[in-house]
């Protein structure tokens, strides 16, 4: 099987045929990442991230995984999409300021599991790099080491962010049921939720 560089490159030189493969191979978790942060722009984003990918010729160069450069553009994207959106001109600081607090409505998520919807709003309260870091880790199982590449810090800071992220997760979910209780079991059961939401909720409906 080709290699993602390999469709990369063949597609930069304009064989689309490697570019669709390229798109197929990772348009679902691509999708995923963006659906629970900007709803229904998800789709439009993920095409503005592999254009991107493919117009930045020095921008990949091999020496990380292609699914990690990925998602490092994906990440500019969406700060550059909040950014763009922002009524007021200040600079937003993705380190505080969550999807909620930019104002934004993820509304047509079709969740019926109680416990994944407080999940994914919990999500949404955290500041935006916190959740991107939760997501990350617990939807696409992303390492260390990947992880630090996608948020431009070093590896120790990942799993400092990971940890506040996990604490003001548990926060966020403890007010929205209003269950310490409640909100210690889907913690401790962060993972299986993760596996369901991924599949049942977040993808892309066929």
């Amino acid at each position: 099987m080709e290699s993602d560089f390999d469709l990369l490159e063949r597609w930069r030189t304009g064989d689309r045929n490697a570019g669709t493969r390229l798109f197929e191979r990772h348009f679902k978790p691509l999708y995923r990442f963006f659906r629970n942060k900007v709803g229904d722009d998800a789709e439009d984003l993920v095409q503005q991230t592999f254009l991107a990918c493919v117009q930045s010729r020095d921008g990949f160069r091999g020496d990380s995984s292609f699914r990690t450069y990925l998602f490092t553009v994906a990440r500019n994207k969406i700060h550059h999409h909040f950014s763009r959106h922002q009524r007021k001109q200040e600079r937003i600081d993705f380190g505080v300021t969550s999807v909620i607090d930019l104002g934004v409505s993820v509304q047509r998520l079709m969740v019926q599991d109680e416990e994944h919807k407080h999940l994914l709003h919990a999500l949404r309260k955290l500041p935006v790099d916190l959740q991107i870091a939760l997501e990350l880790h617990y939807f696409e199982g992303l390492s260390g080491p990947e992880l630090a590449v996608v948020l431009e810090i070093p590896e120790g800071t990942v799993r400092s962010r990971l940890r506040r992220g996990r604490d003001l997760l548990r926060e966020a979910l403890a007010e929205l049921t209003a269950s310490s209780e409640r909100a210690d079991t889907t913690m401790t059961s962060i993972e299986s939720w993760a596996e369901e939401i991924r599949d049942k909720v977040l993808g892309p409906k066929s």
